[in-house]
């Protein structure tokens, strides 16, 4: 199971939530494939692959120095 499997499954799953949470579920599907190109292989879990990219992007989110570009 890859990162693109592991979207698909948090795509359903955010279906699931209620909808004003349902924002933030797809949010996340995205920040996780946000560093999940083919020569992203850090990791051989994909659940880790995933988690690693959503924390690098809320970190730059929270970074004042960080310019978006």
């Amino acid at each position: 199971m890859g990162v693109k499997t592991l979207a698909v499954r948090w795509t359903r799953a955010t279906r699931a939530l209620r909808k004003d949470d349902q924002k933030y579920g797809e949010r996340l599907v995205e920040l996780a494939q946000k560093h999940s190109s083919e020569g992203f292989c850090a990791f051989d879990d994909p659940l880790e692959s995933a988690m690693f990219s959503v924390l690098v992007e809320l970190m730059k989110k929270n970074d004042p120095v960080h310019v978006d570009s």
